[in-house]
């Protein structure tokens, strides 16, 4: 019996990757990045992110989830999330935050504690909010 193949990769390849590409390790900013998203979108409740954040960052996002600009349109898809190392034990992130043709972008703070966890420490949003 002839067998046929339906892909492109080698018979000895197992995984399902592209040759060449290669997956960057998710780190705390695209896990904080994802629920912060499903927060604002309205996907998750706003004390989800309790013990994730400090200080004036969960203000931050109690003012921000109800007159959130990302609950009246179209399901929100994260599209790329950065970050930028200030010193250690900081992570200061972005994500850019696409919705049908709109483009939104958030900016948060996240601050290592003494017990190794990640917390955000700061939150901003930007861009089109109707």
């Amino acid at each position: 019996m002839t067998r046929t193949r339906t892909t492109t990769r080698p018979p000895s390849r197992r995984d399902q990757r592209a040759p060449g590409a290669r997956r960057r390790p998710r780190g705390p900013h695209d896990w904080f990045a994802e629920r912060l998203l499903a927060v604002l979108s309205g996907r998750r409740p706003v004390h989800s992110l309790l013990g994730h954040t400090v200080g004036p960052a969960y203000e931050q996002l109690v003012t921000l989830a109800p007159s959130d600009p990302f609950r009246d349109r179209l399901t929100p898809v994260l599209r790329h999330c950065g970050r930028f190392h200030p010193g250690p034990g900081v992570i200061e992130a972005f994500a850019r935050i696409a919705t049908g043709d709109r483009v939104s972008a958030m900016a948060f703070r996240l601050e290592q504690g003494p017990d190794l966890r990640w917390r955000c420490a700061a939150i901003e949003i930007h861009g089109p909010r109707t």
